[in-house]
């Protein structure tokens, strides 16, 4: 016997509707039975059903036909695309829990992608588009969720390459505004070390993340010494 005959079946195996109609096929109305075969009591009594058939209900459902895999594969595909794009990274790694095969999984990525129902490139440009502005994320970040999400190194530069460097470094400065709000009364060097750790974990490199916190930190009003006074900013 191999691995193989100890691996679970593919939770797509048996089709669905089916299972069920040869499930229920064989229950009549019974007043003393439940699904399993078993005697109800009390009020339970008079809801059951009882198996007519000449099998057993596990029987009938071993004897459902297999799903196609490809059918199955292509209702995965347009299930998870639905309502957003996705890489075909994500959609391989999806399938591959599914236990498609890969041969299929290849041939069914490889049509979508024809027809324009995955596309990386537009991916990466959207989602540089959304987190760039709106988490205000730099480039060295922004790779990295590209990574993630299973786009080429390539493709994703070129669509990195697109970031207007002014546009970086004003959303820099937008990040370092917000903080200094939440940081009260604090001396200079306490400020400019959780500024530049905040720049740095979105993804800034040291020189532009201390230039703007210098920068933004002397736009600031002093009351007294080196603390900061932030009042109503």
């Amino acid at each position: 016997m191999s691995l193989e005959d100890h691996r679970p079946p593919p939770d797509w195996a048996g089709d669905v509707s089916v299972g069920v109609d040869a499930w229920t096929r064989g229950w009549a109305d019974d007043p003393g039975r439940g699904r399993d075969g078993s005697r109800r009591r009390g009020r339970d009594r008079g809801r059951g059903r009882e198996w007519t058939g000449a099998a057993s209900p596990q029987d009938a459902a071993t004897q459902v036909p297999h799903a196609d895999p490809e059918a199955v594969a292509r209702k995965i595909l347009l299930d998870q695309l639905t309502g957003q794009p996705r890489t075909r990274g994500e959609l391989q790694v999806k399938l591959a829990k599914k236990l498609v095969p890969d041969d299929v999984a290849t041939r069914l990525l490889d049509r979508f992608e024809e027809v324009g129902l995955i596309d990386d490139e537009a991916f990466a440009r959207l989602w540089i588009g959304s987190r760039q502005p709106g988490k205000g994320l730099a480039r060295r970040a922004l790779a990295q969720e590209l990574r993630r999400k299973g786009i080429d190194d390539e493709v994703a530069r070129a669509a990195l390459d697109e970031i207007d460097p002014a546009d970086e470094e004003h959303a820099a400065r937008l990040l370092v505004r917000k903080k200094l709000r939440s940081l009260g009364r604090v001396d200079e060097q306490t400020a400019m070390r959780r500024l530049v750790g905040m720049l740095a974990r979105k993804g800034y490199g040291s020189g532009m993340a201390f230039a703007v916190v210098r920068d933004e930190l002397r736009s600031v009003d002093r009351s007294s010494g080196d603390d900061i006074d932030l009042g109503d900013a």
